[in-house]
């Protein structure tokens, strides 16, 4: 069973931040997931939403924003009093590669709202952290997102981030598994799945006795925001 760090310890630190990233790997996680968006200044950032409105109290869209704009919003932080941002990618990376076995990079870009943005991620992973693409797992809601990626890039590893099972999509894309939101899945959903050489992966899990349940009817892996439940070192 694979425990992915969702958006880091996002149950302990503000989710998707360099805090988060830190304290999951302290805490043993090897597999992490996050989001990125791009600002207008064409660089990759780290965020589940596409504006700060919940996460920052500003009605300010990412797409809108350089990455220099960003400092001017910090985070809510329930936790502490220590200012947090939105981080650049190339700023988690170093934070997480030490002893990462694969990051799942969720690209939000339903839509085609970030045109290039496949591009853009590909050539920034090749750039910063070449070592790091092979262990990379690209997932996204936006199937013509992974279509493009795929047509970019015959090597990348695909995860099909889906809200509606359908085996055909993720064999299309050459996908090598299926993410769903775990009150979707179904034992059914694993056997078709391994069937065809795919995992099974399903978010969000915070729950020992809910993982153990969901890995005995055949889960690969959970995403959780209690990384520290699951990775003990």
């Amino acid at each position: 069973m694979i425990y992915f760090a969702h958006r880091g310890a996002s149950a302990q630190m503000v989710q998707n931040t360099l805090p988060a990233f830190a304290l999951a790997r302290e805490e043993g996680a090897t597999y992490y997931e996050l989001d990125v968006h791009l600002t207008k200044d064409g660089f990759l950032v780290v965020h589940h939403d596409y504006t700060l409105a919940n996460t920052a109290g500003a009605d300010a869209p990412l797409a809108d924003l350089t990455l220099a704009d960003l400092k001017k919003y910090p985070l809510k932080n329930p936790f502490n009093d220590a200012p947090v941002f939105v981080p650049a990618l190339k700023d988690v990376l170093p934070v997480i590669e030490e002893e990462m076995q694969l990051l799942n990079i969720e690209l939000k870009n339903d839509g085609n709202r970030y045109p290039g943005l496949e591009a853009h991620t590909l050539r920034m992973m090749n750039w910063y952290s070449p070592e790091v693409l092979p262990k990379t797992l690209f997932s996204s809601f936006d199937y013509d997102t992974l279509a493009r990626l795929r047509t970019l890039n015959k090597n990348a590893r695909i995860g099909l981030l889906t809200r509606s099972f359908d085996v055909s999509q993720a064999l299309s894309l050459g996908a090598e598994s299926v993410h769903l939101n775990y009150t979707r899945f179904t034992p059914e959903i694993a056997h078709v799945c391994h069937e065809n050489g795919l995992k099974v992966y399903l978010y969000t899990v915070n729950d020992t006795a809910l993982a153990r349940k969901l890995e005995a009817e055949g889960a690969d892996g959970i995403f959780t925001d209690r990384i520290d439940l699951f990775c003990k070192k």
